[in-house]
């Protein structure tokens, strides 16, 4: 048995009607209503219930000063469990002080109604529909039950799920290449097992150079494509049939370039891809999302005498959905060279400052940097983005 629709004769959602026992001696059904502050809930929201009692079996009235009425609700379907709830002490549901035989008791206000309001709140922790059946109740003058196995369901909540976060990203071993080169492909946050397809872009439709790799336990994957359409300006990688923004990692910057002869007598650098991908971090819990830069190479050919050069990198904020931002502060790295002289800078945060990469002297060096994204709790979910930018002087 449901609650009666407000159609049926004007009653009021929520409102049922069921077998009690009460004590000391008494016996007969109850009306009672449910209300809540919010019939269609989020997980983490806060719920406030109302136990109304309309009418109660008939039973003796109190005597001298009581307590509060107090009640229970009872929690079924996505979670369990029950409320507690208690009208205001020596106050009616207008407000007004009342003691003794003037507050509602069993069966005090008769087919009339008790009018008995008691409160109390819950929060929501499983998405799905939510049941909210009355349960006993203690009034001034006796305590009643439910006689039989449960009153019938008064209210039905649809608590709604998680939003789903695509995580998936790729990063690419380097950003160009000769027509025809291989490019190491890595990946991170698809569905564990998945076949995903690796494709490359121009502009916004898809070319014919594609590679198939399946995801590990993690959702990560490695493969190479090989990049032959000279008018390739991404790399995509998906689950299922095509890209989409559900199922698919955002492109990444890819050129095909003519090989050109490097310039010599001076110092350059040269970075094997510049995108880093990070690793998800879970909605709620302040985590870490790690992941490493692409190595870079500086060649020092200045000759004897020539000072020492200096690599730095500053970081912009992470910008995600609706404007929400992360300060480009909260991303630390390890720096690690070899190599030429090189010297690796101290480990510690980046941000809109700048931070010392690495610095050496003559011949070619390799630095390189573990990096670690910290977090706050309860970020917006989502794909946040920066700039890094990285200064060889």
């Amino acid at each position: 048995m449901g609650a009666p629709a407000a159609a049926d004769g004007g009653t009021p959602p929520g409102r049922v009607e069921f077998p009690t026992r009460c004590l000391p001696a008494a016996a007969g059904p109850t009306t009672a209503r449910i209300e809540v502050d919010d019939p269609s809930p989020g997980v983490g929201d806060t719920v406030t219930v109302t136990y109304r009692l309309d009418r109660t079996p008939p039973g003796p009235g109190p005597q001298g000063a009581f307590p509060a009425p107090t009640g229970r609700v009872l929690l079924g379907g996505a979670q369990t469990g029950e409320v507690p709830v208690s009208a205001a002490p020596g106050a009616d549901p207008g407000g007004a002080a009342v003691t003794g035989a003037e507050a509602a008791s069993p069966g005090s206000a008769g087919a009339g109604g008790s009018g008995v309001v008691m409160k109390g709140s819950f929060v929501v922790t499983a998405p799905g529909e939510l049941t909210l059946t009355p349960g006993g109740y203690a009034l001034p003058g006796g305590v009643c039950a439910v006689a039989g196995p449960s009153a019938p369901v008064a209210r039905r909540l649809t608590v709604a799920p998680l939003p789903v976060m695509n995580l998936r990203g790729v990063a690419l071993g380097t950003s160009y290449g000769e027509p025809g080169a291989r490019v190491r492909v890595t990946g991170a946050g698809f569905t564990p097992g998945a076949a995903v397809t690796v494709a490359g872009r121009a502009g916004a439709a898809g070319t014919a150079d594609r590679a198939v790799a399946t995801a590990d336990r993690s959702g990560a994957f490695g493969v190479e494509l090989v990049v032959a359409d000279r008018g390739t300006t991404g790399v995509v990688a998906y689950e299922g049939t095509a890209w989409s923004p559900e199922r698919g990692a955002r492109p990444q910057a890819y050129a095909v370039v003519e090989p050109t002869a490097p310039a010599g007598g001076g110092l350059t650098m040269t970075q094997a891809g510049a995108a880093i991908t990070l690793g998800p971090v879970g909605y709620g819990g302040a985590g870490g999302g790690a992941g490493r830069i692409g190595t870079v190479t500086v060649v020092d050919a200045r000759g004897a005498g020539a000072a020492r050069w200096t690599l730095r990198g500053k970081l912009t904020d992470f910008t995600g959905p609706d404007g929400a931002r992360i300060p480009g502060a909260s991303l630390s790295w390890i720096p690690s060279c070899g190599g030429g002289g090189c010297v690796p800078g101290p480990p510690g945060a980046v941000g809109p400052e700048g931070a010392v990469l690495a610095s050496g002297e003559g011949g070619s060096s390799t630095v390189d940097a573990a990096v670690t994204l910290r977090v706050p709790a309860y970020t917006p979910p989502g794909a946040y983005r920066a700039a890094l930018t990285l200064t060889l002087s």
